[in-house]
């Protein structure tokens, strides 16, 4: 008789903007066993991961697995989770798994289900495959990531010596449908060495192919001194 696999599974799929979200984009929805955990422990919840966080280099992945522990934010009130709570993770590589530990600071009340175990390649198949997968995307998601690609194969925060956002290279949607746009922020700092946060915005049209709108805007960006070029964040 064949023996019941001991690894949990993980699944990961899109889910669109809520309509009460503060952005407008793309969520990603984490199944383990075909359970949305989050969703059992935070009902009604934001998620706090956003597609564009995976669409930039795999070392600023969030759900990415390395040999030392990571906190993730997994959801949040539509607030910010120091003051009104959320779920998270800490997920750790052990050898051939991958662990997580689950924390729900919303309602300690709550049960928490057991650590998760994934195999590893598995679980970076999986990884893998979602951010491989564009076939959900409408043409502003699309910009956002070839914007990404850009500013990578540019080494943009690099040469005009910016600091990316916290959850990655700081490319975000900004809205759809008519308004459709692409947002860029980042952080400079001045000759006091205080941070200052700017942001260059690209509209989006169905006038022209998406990749000539990105090539052009990112050659804006790539020529221009952020610190006099991009509008205050």
């Amino acid at each position: 008789m064949e023996l019941p696999e001991p690894f949990n599974v993980l699944s990961l799929g899109h889910v669109p903007a809520d309509s009460g979200s503060w952005r407008s984009s793309a969520r990603i929805r984490l199944m383990v066993d075909g359970v949305d955990v989050v969703e059992t422990i935070h009902p009604d919840s934001d998620s706090s991961l956003f597609n564009e966080m995976l669409i930039g280099p795999p070392e600023t992945w969030p759900l990415r697995a390395g040999g030392e522990p990571r906190r993730v934010e997994l959801s949040n009130n539509y607030c910010d989770t120091g003051c009104c709570g959320g779920v998270f993770v800490t997920i750790e590589r052990c050898g051939g798994l991958v662990v997580w530990t689950w924390e729900n600071t919303d309602d300690i009340r709550v049960p928490l289900p057991p650590d998760s175990h994934f195999d590893a390649d598995r679980y970076d198949a999986e990884l893998a495959r979602f951010v491989a997968d564009h076939s959900w995307e409408e043409p502003v998601d699309t910009a956002a990531r070839l914007l990404v690609r850009e500013l990578v194969a540019l080494d943009w925060y690099q040469r005009w010596n910016c600091l990316p956002q916290p959850w990655g290279l700081g490319v975000s949607v900004g809205d759809r449908g008519e308004k459709a746009h692409i947002t860029m922020e980042f952080r400079v700092e001045d000759s006091f060495l205080a941070t200052a946060f700017r942001r260059y915005t690209m509209a989006v049209t169905g006038n022209e192919p998406v990749e000539d709108q990105v090539r052009r805007f990112a050659e804006r960006i790539d020529t221009s001194d952020p610190r006099s070029a991009a509008q205050p964040g």
